[in-house]
This record gives C-alpha cells, sequence and structure tokens, in this order.
C-alpha cells in the first residue's frame, strides 16, 4: 500500500501576466474613482458621455456641481454623483426620454 501521490503544477506565464495586469488596472480604477476633483475627461468616462452631450445636459445648469479655473473645468464627484442621481430619478419620472 505504498502509493506515491504527485502534483504536477504548471503555470501559464502570459496568461499569469495577463491576470496580474488585469487585476493591477482594477485596483488603479478603484484608486481614481476615489478621488475627490476630476477634469472633464473623467466626468465623461464617469457618465459615459461626450464632453458635447454633457455641455448641453448639465453645463447650462446653475445647480451643477462645478467650478472653472482658467479654462479647466473641475468637478466634485460625490457632489457629480449626487446630482446625477437625483437627475436621473426625475427624468424617469418624467418618461425617461432625454432630448438633446
Amino acid at each position: 500500500m505504498n502509493e506515491k501521490k504527485i502534483i504536477h503544477l504548471s503555470l501559464d506565464e502570459e496568461g499569469l501576466k495577463e491576470l496580474y495586469l488585469s487585476e493591477v488596472k482594477k485596483h488603479l480604477e478603484n484608486i481614481q474613482m476615489e478621488t475627490i476633483l476630476m477634469d472633464s475627461k473623467e466626468l465623461c468616462k464617469m457618465l459615459n458621455l461626450s464632453w458635447p452631450t454633457i455641455e448641453k445636459l448639465f453645463l447650462c445648469d446653475p445647480n451643477f456641481p462645478y467650478i472653472r479655473i482658467g479654462k479647466k473645468w473641475i468637478f466634485n464627484r460625490n457632489e457629480v454623483q449626487d446630482y446625477i442621481d437625483r437627475w436621473f430619478i426625475e427624468i424617469r419620472e418624467l418618461g425617461g426620454r432625454v432630448n438633446i
């Protein structure tokens, strides 16, 4: 009854590298999402909208949370999220359509 158990382990280095880089990218995105302020490019990414659409929908509203420093637009991530949450609910209550 002398059975020998052999364990064979092989690693795909390229697959492991891809997995590692994917996890690092996710972590960096989470860190970026935790920053308080963002610029117009980050706002576009957050809302998944183009800058002209954001200008038409939100920047004309004096209640939209932004400041302008010279030519640069700055947005508070948490305030934008709160605004978008309220805006989304309001749009849904009005039928769920936005005309731009």
